[in-house]
């Protein structure tokens, strides 16, 4: 019989964190109120430039006892905010996006 788990039910959530490369200060992963760390927070700070230079993106859920690498989702949902919107990429996150989303991969190995 497994035991109960430790992670209250009202902490069933998805927590979504940034590893970002800080330059001479190294990767870190950043801090972020638990308010903050919700999908389109995170969405939205990346487009707003709040990341240094953003490496990967892990989402997680102790409730659910899950975790992944989602840096290409939010890449392409990156991108595609951009196009709808009709803006280039911001700079701040066009390395991020480059590297993961597999549209832009594509298009570039054709050329």
């Amino acid at each position: 019989m497994p035991s109960p788990s430790i992670v209250p039910h009202d902490d069933d959530q998805e927590v979504y964190l940034v590893l970002d490369d800080l330059g001479r200060l190294g990767l870190a992963w950043r801090e972020t109120s638990p308010s903050d760390a919700e999908l389109e927070t995170v969405i939205q700070d990346l487009l707003e430039g709040q990341f240094y230079n953003p490496v990967r993106i892990v989402a997680f859920n102790t409730a659910g006892g899950w975790s992944r690498d989602v840096s290409e989702d939010i890449a392409k949902e990156l991108r595609a905010r951009c196009d709808s919107e009709g803006r280039d990429v911001p700079d701040c996150i066009r390395d991020f996006v480059d590297r993961f989303d597999g549209r832009r991969r594509l298009s570039s190995e054709r050329d």
